[in-house]
């Protein structure tokens, strides 16, 4: 069988590692986003604007996929425009594939606030599950974009007969530039800017976190889990957590990402230093370090996130995932999560992102 996949987002952290896990295994692999900006060879880039139906008409008048993934979205302002526009977006897409009757299955990447409720959620009392979290947990009575998205697959597999997959990561440590969520290149960012201007790697998030449980997801296993689910039939019409298979503490993590940067690591103490305030005024500093190393990206907004590892890293509970269910169904990939962040400082370091 010719296995055709769409990815969509693939200029993300999820998407770009996915497209080169589909050509590493012989798919004919297509990537969509508004500027394709990758370079995965043997990947075909679609540029198109998931908001504008007549741009994703044009853009895949010639691709007809059996297996599309699902890994893009955008923040807006408040949790109803998310629900609109994201959900428009998977709707606008799958009823541009719907004419081509070529789909077979949908991948769609979520993540942990389908338990957690969305960004500041949270953090509120009220909305604190049970852990380790589990995929049979129902739904928050709560505004989610992630259950609109689903309700946006559920529909349209309903309506053209496709199969779907729902997956569920925690944190995803990649690479990717732009990216709206990137704890990883945030803290390599973070630690780099410490080390040159001689502050201390400074711990931004809560007690719970620091001295909780917590998993993170690699991208690479990730793109693994994805492509496993959209190939296994008894993954079909299932929806899974996906993490790097172990728990660890910050405070046994934090250490040793200081020790490959050479800084000094500074933990807990009582008080939620955020990353947000830390790096507010570090443009200037980030600029002047790119310059000096001839770094290859001197925007700091390009590479960095704070506001969303001080949502990962302000948790008021600690957050782990179970993987029983994964497991159960033959995925049996493991990452462990220091060298899912050592892998990435590499890579940084090697397309001259970081020094």
């Amino acid at each position: 069988m010719n296995r055709i996949a769409l990815v969509v987002g693939v200029s993300g952290i999820t998407g770009s590692n996915l497209a080169e896990e589909l050509v590493k295994q012989g798919w004919t692999t297509y990537g969509l986003a508004r500027n394709p900006n990758v370079s995965i060879e043997g990947l075909r880039t679609v540029a198109a604007d998931l908001l504008r139906p007549e741009s994703l008409s044009a853009a895949l008048a010639d691709v007809a996929p059996t297996h599309v993934f699902i890994t893009s979205w955008m923040r807006m302002e408040t949790e109803a425009e998310n629900i609109r526009v994201n959900a428009a977006m998977v709707r606008n897409l799958l009823d541009a594939l719907a004419p081509k009757k070529s789909v077979q299955h949908v991948a769609l990447v979520t993540g942990l606030k389908h338990y957690l409720g969305p960004f500041e959620a949270y953090a509120k009392e009220g909305f604190l599950p049970e852990t380790p979290l589990r995929e049979e947990q129902p739904r928050l009575d709560i505004e989610n974009f992630y259950y609109a998205q689903e309700d946006e697959v559920y529909a349209a597999a309903a309506r053209d007969g496709f199969t779907w997959s729902i997956h569920r990561p925690h944190t995803v440590i990649g690479k990717a530039v732009g990216n709206q969520m990137n704890l990883g290149t945030t803290l390599a960012v973070y630690a780099t800017i410490c080390k040159e201007t001689k502050r201390p790697f400074r711990f931004p998030g809560s007690e719970a976190q620091w001295n909780g449980l917590s998993d993170v997801t690699d991208a690479r296993v990730l793109a693994k889990h994805l492509v496993w689910a959209a190939s296994t039939e008894a993954a079909h019409n299932e929806a899974f957590n996906i993490v790097n298979g172990e728990y660890f503490r910050w405070k046994w993590l934090w250490k040793r990402l200081a020790g490959w940067f050479g800084v000094e690591p500074v933990g807990f103490n009582g008080t939620v230093h955020p990353l947000e305030d830390q790096m507010a005024q570090d443009g200037p500093v980030w600029h002047e370090i790119a310059e000096r190393y001839s770094l290859a990206e001197p925007d700091l907004n390009r590479l960095a996130s704070p506001w969303h590892t001080d949502l990962d890293l302000g948790r008021p509970i600690e957050v782990m995932t179970d993987m029983s269910k994964s497991r159960k169904f033959g995925f049996t990939d493991y990452q462990p999560t220091e060298e899912s962040f050592f892998d990435l400082f590499k890579q940084l370091r090697n397309d001259r992102l970081i020094p």
